[in-house]
């Protein structure tokens, strides 16, 4: 029993994964249509921002083959994402706050996923939480900066910090002895809860002032 919920609750985040990756090359297919790319640079531009920050951590972890290169199904939901998007055109506000949920499920799950195969890497907390946080938003910001934006990363937003929040929750709770799917599930609700909230309230991080 036990062998078939491991295998369900795999399946669930290998599709949970695959459309975030969805969600984020869309986010890189508009960016891309902000900035004035053409074709060939909306597909570079989806792509970095879906599976970017999962590249960088496999290759800081020395993982190879890097994830996507051995499942061809990452790059085929990129192309076919990009392209909706790119004949879709102008999207209405209500498919924009849709995809604004959705990002913030998809920061959820890969925020979470990185931090789970940092761990089983054998990496020690503090490098599990910056792997994660490294997954989730890595790709963002390379794709901020090749479209001229000041990356997410180092705006007000709570975006990086969710991810953080989320991760340091699920490694707590997993190390109070908590079952690791259910600490993995608690971390990543927290995650987009915490993206949602910040959404809907407008929350946002406090930026130093210069003295004088």
């Amino acid at each position: 029993m036990k062998i078939v919920t491991a295998q369900y609750t795999a399946a669930m985040l290998y599709w949970f994964d695959l459309a975030g990756v969805a969600v984020f090359a869309i986010t890189g297919a508009l960016a891309a249509m902000r900035a004035g790319l053409d074709l060939f640079g909306l597909l570079v531009l989806a792509s970095i921002t879906a599976v970017g920050g999962g590249t960088l951590r496999d290759l800081l972890l020395n993982r190879h083959p890097v994830f996507w290169m051995k499942d061809s199904r990452y790059l085929t939901v990129i192309v076919v994402a990009a392209l909706a998007t790119l004949f879709t055109g102008p999207l209405p506000p209500s498919a924009l706050q849709a995809l604004k949920i959705a990002d913030a499920l998809g920061l959820a799950v890969f925020a979470l996923c990185g931090a789970e195969i940092a761990e089983d890497c054998h990496l020690p907390p503090v490098p599990v939480l910056l792997m994660g946080v490294l997954t989730a938003t890595g790709g963002g910001v390379v794709r901020d900066l090749l479209s001229g934006q000041v990356p997410l990363l180092l705006r007000q937003d709570i975006y990086a910090t969710a991810a953080l929040a989320g991760i340091a929750l699920y490694q707590l709770l997993h190390r109070v002895g908590l079952k690791r799917d259910l600490a993995f599930m608690l971390g990543m609700i927290s995650v987009a809860g915490l993206r949602l909230a910040s959404l809907h309230y407008g929350w946002q991080l406090p930026v130093p002032q210069l003295g004088g």
